[in-house]
């Protein structure tokens, strides 16, 4: 936009310095051929005034000398012809030029002519003047002189010269003044954009100085600021509301949990102790959302800070962690993981947080005599994580609404569970600047994969996991 603005500007300037200049350029020419002429005209009648005597009289002698005086001193061809058309006196450099039979014409018809009206720098034409000899009303002849221009085109180009460089400083001026201009009008703009870029990647707190531009934009920036603030203020409200809101409720839910399972042994009916588990998992079940709940408010919180840690290590110690409750539904749970260490750049707990819920939803929807694999591979510069399942997978509607909130397929509604699962995966994922891929498995089953960028600048010394310590690399249920 700066380079369109300091175009528009320069192209203006140019058109107005040519609206200007042009005749001011003419002019110039013009004036400085009128000088000449003026002088050669002048100088033309003075002749005129001593060759009506010599030629009545007949002796030309005085009108030679001056004649060749004037040649000699200003190099200018003279010459004094009768109405016959014929050379009575010339000087020594005297040749007819190009329309000197013309200006002979008009001068033997008793008229003053003096030619070209303009001298250019490109034309090599002299200046050509006739003025007629008159003796008692009576022309006797003309007198004509031919003035090469040099000097005149030396004086036009000189002027034009002069008016290039003031219009080349207009322009440079012009450049600086428009580039100053549209830094000024635009650089609200251009914070308004970084601006708006930091807040895209997570910086919330940035802002724009709204002491920058003109007074429109000053109101538009101050507009921006306000609306961020109104907008950083509703998140962060929201946030502390889920935050809070999921951990207040958790202590009168363990104490309804608590009271629910102390009335068990009152209960002798079998339909009033079906009415009681019901209570208890209905309990569990709200203990779960809230604890989702929690975890996703955490998650979307962690906006810049990054570690570095061995998915490698964390994949290990998640699926190792998650062998009892494989082996106790007879699922086969496995790792594939590289022989050293798979560096990735996350947010903190991102790896094993979306392990979890990945791994959890594999071995709730496999079955017994399923399988589920983790695979850890270094890849495109980053870790690509893998968990692999053999359950009923989902159809393309249902992949593409997985990561919604509170989002559970159909079939699964009366399974455990609070469809938030994959949704902190995604944001822990996204926060991470890495991607979540689904897609069917074959022949049957679900494939998550994760993917989060390599650390910059090679791995650090040192880096450790952000989970427990590293399991077998591989088991079996």
């Amino acid at each position: 936009m700066r380079r369109r603005l300091v175009i528009s500007y320069l192209l203006l300037m140019v058109l107005v310095l040519i609206a200007l200049e042009t005749p001011l350029a003419i002019t110039l020419a013009t004036r400085e051929t009128d000088r000449v002429r003026a002088d050669r005209l002048a100088d033309a009648t003075r002749f005129a005034s001593l060759a009506g005597p010599a030629l009545r009289g007949g002796s030309t002698g005085p009108l030679e000398s001056e004649l060749r005086s004037y040649d000699e001193l200003y190099r200018i061809g003279a010459a004094v012809v009768d109405r016959d058309r014929g050379d009575v006196v010339a000087s020594a450099s005297w040749r007819p030029a190009a329309g000197t039979a013309t200006a002979l014409e008009a001068a033997l018809a008793g008229q003053q002519v003096s030619g070209p009206e303009s001298v250019w720098p490109w034309v090599d034409g002299p200046v050509v003047v006739a003025v007629p000899i008159n003796d008692g009303g009576e022309v006797l002849g003309a007198v004509v002189t031919v003035s090469p221009v040099a000097s005149v085109r030396r004086a036009v180009t000189a002027w034009w010269l002069l008016l290039a460089g003031i219009g080349l400083l207009a322009v440079l001026a012009c450049v600086l003044t428009a580039f100053g201009l549209a830094g000024w009008v635009l650089r609200p703009v251009f914070e308004l954009d970084a601006v708006t870029h930091e807040i895209t990647e997570g910086d919330r707190s940035a802002r724009v100085q709204h002491h920058l531009g003109p007074p429109e934009l000053r109101r538009l920036v101050a507009s921006f600021n306000t609306m961020a603030d109104a907008v950083s203020d509703v998140m962060d409200r929201q946030r502390a509301f889920v935050a809070h809101a999921s951990h207040q409720l958790r202590n009168p839910l363990t104490a309804l949990r608590l009271r629910v399972e102390e009335l068990g042994p009152s209960l002798t009916d079998p339909e009033g102790r079906a009415e009681h588990r019901l209570a208890l998992e209905e309990t569990d079940r709200l203990a779960l959302l809230l604890d989702a709940l929690l975890t996703l408010a955490r998650a979307e919180r962690q906006e810049n800070e990054r570690v570095v840690v061995d998915a490698a290590e964390v994949a290990a110690s998640r699926v190792a962690a998650w062998q009892p409750l494989a082996r106790h539904r007879s699922i086969t749970l496995g790792l594939v993981a590289p022989g050293g260490p798979a560096y990735a750049r996350t947010v903190p707990t991102a790896v094993d947080q979306a392990l979890d819920a990945l791994i959890d939803n594999a071995v709730k929807f496999s079955g017994a005599g399923g399988e589920v694999t983790v695979t850890v591979a270094v890849r495109d510069g980053g870790v690509a994580l893998e968990v692999r399942d053999t359950g009923p997978g989902m159809t393309e509607s249902q992949l593409g609404q997985a990561t919604e909130r509170f989002w559970r397929a159909p079939d699964v509604q009366n399974m455990d569970g609070a469809g938030l699962g994959l949704t902190i995966v995604a944001v822990l994922v996204d926060a991470s600047d890495g991607r979540l891929t689904m897609r069917t498995g074959e022949p049957r089953g679900l494939v998550a994969g994760l993917w989060f960028p390599g650390p910059e600048g090679g791995p650090p010394e040192g880096a450790a996991a952000d989970a427990a310590p590293q399991g077998l690399p591989a088991a079996a249920g």
